[in-house]
């Protein structure tokens, strides 16, 4: 049986924070940046705190997997590689204050543990350049100015 797992082991590390309530999870993706992977989407946004609060919390983490990718075993076993690929990268240089969300695609099933990685260290460094919102996204949410 072969394994995804990395050939060195490693220090076991602290787990990411985790998003746990949906408005976080619909605040990245309406208000917040995103890079499209052939893996996944990333999308970032602020943790919506004062910016005191926001600079010393810690970045928190979400993981969506939707029917539509892969039936339940599937989509269990995508979160989980997902999960245990930021726990082993160490956040791989998320900003503190913010909330990423990843969205998987299907190709996450079978991807290489390695590919998932580095897909991840290629995204957050991606957003970093990009402001945490833009003003342009979800222009018909916005009520209109009178």
């Amino acid at each position: 049986m072969t394994t995804d797992a990395p050939a060195k082991p490693q220090k076991a590390k602290k787990k990411p924070a985790r998003l746990r309530r949906r408005e976080d999870f619909v605040r990245a993706s309406k208000t917040g940046a995103r890079f499209s992977a052939r893996l996944f989407t990333l999308q970032m946004a602020g943790q919506g705190a004062p910016e005191d609060a926001a600079q010393t919390s810690e970045a928190r983490f979400g993981f969506t997997v939707t029917r539509k990718v892969a039936g339940a075993v599937g989509r269990n076993r995508i979160r989980r590689r997902l999960k245990e690929a930021l726990r082993v990268s160490g956040d791989l240089g998320a900003r503190p204050g913010r909330d990423y969300v990843f969205v998987a695609r299907r190709g996450a099933l079978n991807a290489p543990f390695a590919e998932i990685v580095t897909q991840m260290a290629e995204s957050f460094a991606r957003l970093d350049e990009r402001p945490a919102a833009s003003s342009r996204r979800k222009q018909k949410d916005r009520p209109a100015a009178s």
